[in-house]
């Protein structure tokens, strides 16, 4: 927590600095630091394992008061009638899906974390309801077992993603060791124009950079446009911040933001008669200091016209992959770059489109609206208001299958307090429960097999919303214009301009008299110590020295973590029996279940050891640590690709798999020796890969910290355990410092129900 001057700082740069546990002249800039985590979020599919190796050592929860659990990723949306006596082992029928259910409720018991289960309105997506109830706040860290954390990162919060093994880190010592990433600017000049939304800009810019444009870098939005913006417009634009490669994404916090928590249950109090009555000022006074100091600089900047932008869509299998609503689908043959082309190719075989169709002209089977992209209260009203514009006879389309997941209990509540729920149950929508639901397909809610969907959501991987789905990325507006029609369709064409544009009377912070409450907290035990070391059965797991073997190659770019495992198959409580999964749905035929000719299922392949790819941004996308998992079960302890999704890296080596990051030029001529099935040799010690057959040689480099943790077989837990004092340290400054980061907190789960809607 330093306080020395500095030079000009970037927001990122501030809000880095102050969360430092340990600063040492002996660290070096590009080597990890142990950072402070203020606000922890915990789900039902990443947390089992990080908890069972929590117990495993015999360590406790370190501040289970910064911390927040709740079920969302593959809870059912069927109805909850009021009244009923829930019982999980009645609602969730899918077994696996109920085992991480209980599982998540059993941890949150033993560990004395604040819970939100099925039973309580304010349950729903984990990064939507952080928001609603005020548990993130400007200047924080927050971490989640999920990516799209960053959505958090729209109120001037440091919000990313982590795997399990970094989840179950921050459970035992509330800190992480991380790497400090770039500074990157995008500056969105303008007003957007009628009909199109920040979902729209995000899809736009993320077109601009690319898929992997933003890789090893945090960004900052700002400009006229996102100053505009209320809050949930820009979360939902920080949202897919991740999708773009960013670490994080963030926004400066302004009158919007502070507005937007006054009040709530989790911010700071701002009664002067409450123990904790002048936490707000204190909190106010700091907030207004975080912003981008003139003169800082950024390492890379990118300039957007927000005119410029239509409403857009999706036509491949990578977000992308889009164009405005007005466009075609691409012709992969006028593409120069062979690996793109080749990959535009897939893509479209995969959505079955043939090149120059027109986008409106394609049919859609379901739409979907919802996410934690686009299921917040102004979400629903914007799609209610294309509803309503087009009056009481509108209904969704003959053969078309249309539902609206609402993000949390409390938005529901809220939408059916407005009569929202009636526009859309009478237009032929179905009305459901909060989860993350089709967005995931870890429930029921999935696409059949060659089904195309225009969803609200954030990802159009391949078979990410069910095997075989086709995935349409749009706005809500553009949800229901596709709903109505049966194809996608601009919904600027079913009105005048000016009557896209909501009525600005509706308030987007107005919440239901019902969200209070305490939720299933238990009595906060002690901060602990966890002294605890990592058995050395699971050391010697998470050790690389060096493999030999069979490389097996593959000639894509951005395989995501969705490609390595399909959603479906990460509903388990361990690490182990993944090895069929990895690449599961390219190594089975969806239809009949046949094996396919994938280069996995060939021999010498099938027992290959090493994965050498020579297309850029493997493993981005989702933060489930499953995708190594998978990897490490099939038996591949080494990956070499040009470039990395950083939570993948991270992942790999919290398990003793080696990432290697060399030029794609000799990326492509070890995939073409791989081809041959000759052995590979790779060597931590030296830093080497020999190709045997050939004895061709080509050094690496690996980041000293990284190459003697994975020599040894440590993990970030043991390492940082050596430095708890100075975690002590930095908590008795922080309590002083930002005690409203204490008090705030607290205060909300002594809350009770209210009939107050000042707020």
């Amino acid at each position: 927590m330093s306080s020395e001057p500095r030079n000009p700082c970037t927001l990122y740069d501030k809000i880095w600095n102050n969360h430092i546990v340990l600063s040492s002249p002996s660290i070096a800039n590009d080597s990890p630091q142990i950072v402070y985590v203020d606000r922890h979020l915990v789900h039902e599919v990443s947390s089992p394992q990080a908890f069972s190796g929590l117990w495993a050592a015999k360590r406790s929860v370190r501040r289970p008061d910064c911390t927040l659990a709740t079920a969302d990723h593959n809870v059912p949306t069927t109805p909850r009638a009021d009244g009923q006596l829930f019982e999980a082992e009645k609602y969730i029928h899918d077994k696996a899906s109920r085992a991480q259910y209980m599982a998540l409720e059993k941890n949150v018991r033993k560990s004395g974390i604040p819970y939100y289960g099925l039973k309580d309105i304010r349950q729903g997506i984990v990064h939507v309801i952080a928001a609603e109830q005020g548990f993130i706040l400007p200047g924080t860290v927050c971490v989640c077992g999920d990516s799209h954390t960053s959505t958090l990162g729209a109120f001037g919060a440091l919000a990313f993603g982590i795997g399990t093994s970094e989840v179950e880190h921050v459970l035992a010592t509330q800190t992480l060791r991380l790497c400090k990433s770039k500074n990157m600017r995008i500056t969105i000049s303008g007003s957007l124009t009628p009909g199109v939304t920040s979902k729209d800009l995000i899809l736009h810019i993320i077109g601009v950079i690319g898929t992997a444009g933003a890789v090893g870098f945090v960004i900052e939005y700002g400009g006229e446009t996102v100053k505009d913006m209320n809050m949930e417009e820009r979360m939902t634009m920080c949202n897919m911040s991740i999708e773009a490669g960013a670490r994080a994404g963030l926004v400066e916090p302004d009158e919007v933001t502070f507005t937007y928590l006054y009040g709530r249950p989790m911010a700071p109090s701002s009664n002067e008669n409450a123990e904790d009555g002048t936490a707000w000022d204190q909190a106010m006074a700091y907030w207004k200091t975080l912003k981008s100091d003139t003169g800082a600089i950024f390492d890379r900047e990118v300039i957007i016209c927000a005119e410029d932008i239509a409403p857009s869509v999706t036509w491949g299998t990578s977000p992308e992959d889009n164009v405005p609503i007005t466009g075609q689908v691409p012709d992969p043959s006028l593409i120069e770059n062979p690996q793109r082309q080749q990959a535009v190719e897939k893509s479209l075989s995969y959505m079955d489109l043939q090149p120059g169709t027109r986008m409106e002209d394609i049919v859609i089977n379901k739409v979907f609206i919802g996410s934690c992209t686009n299921s917040r209260i102004t979400d629903l009203r914007a799609a209610a208001h294309v509803l309503s514009l087009l009056g009481p006879t509108a209904k969704v389309a003959s053969g078309v299958q249309a539902m609206i997941v609402p993000g949390s209990g409390v938005v529901k509540r809220q939408a059916e307090e407005e009569g929202l729920d009636v526009l859309f149950r009478r237009a032929g929508f179905d009305w459901r429960e909060p989860g993350c639901s089709m967005c995931v397909g870890l429930n029921s809610d999935q696409l059949g097999n060659g089904e195309r969907c225009a969803s609200t959501s954030n990802r159009n991987f391949r078979d990410r919303q069910g095997t075989g789905g086709r995935t349409h990325l749009v706005s809500p507006g553009m949800a229901i214009a596709a709903a109505i029609s049966g194809h996608l369709m601009d919904v600027r064409k079913l009105f005048h301009a000016e009557e896209l544009i909501q009525p600005k009377k509706i308030s987007n912070h107005t919440l239901p008299s019902t969200l209070f409450g305490n939720p299933e907290a238990h009595t906060l035990p002690l901060i602990q110590d966890n002294l605890a070391q990592t058995p050395a059965s699971v050391r010697q797991s998470r050790q690389f020295i060096s493999v030999q073997g069979v490389s097996v190659p593959l000639e894509m770019e951005n395989i995501d973590t969705d490609m390595l495992i399909p959603a479906p198959l990460v509903k388990g409580l361990t690490r182990t029996g993944l090895a069929s999964a990895l690449f599961n749905r390219f190594r089975s035929d969806p239809v009949s279940g046949q094996d396919t000719d994938f280069i996995l299922n060939k021999i010498p392949f099938t027992r290959a050891k090493i994965m050498v790819c020579s297309g850029a941004n493997f493993g981005c996308g989702s933060s489930r640590e499953h995708a190594v998992w998978a990897l490490k079960d099939f038996g591949i302890a080494c990956v070499i690709a040009p470039s990395y999704g950083e939570i993948f890296f991270n992942n790999c080596l919290q398990n003793g798999v080696l990432p290697i990051s060399l030029s794609q030029s000799t990326c492509q001529i070890l995939v073409e020796y791989a081809y041959t099935g000759g052995f590979m040799d790779v060597d931590l010690v030296k830093e080497q890969i020999l190709c045997v057959d050939t004895g061709v040689s080509f050094s690496f480099r690996t980041d000293p910290v990284n190459r003697q943790r994975l020599l040894k077989g440590t993990d970030d837990i043991d390492v940082t355990l050596e430095h708890v004092q100075d975690i002590v340290e930095y908590e008795l400054q922080r309590k002083t410092k930002y005690r409203w980061l204490e008090l705030g907190f607290k205060s909300g789960f002594r809350k009770t129900i209210t009939n107050d809607l000042s707020w």
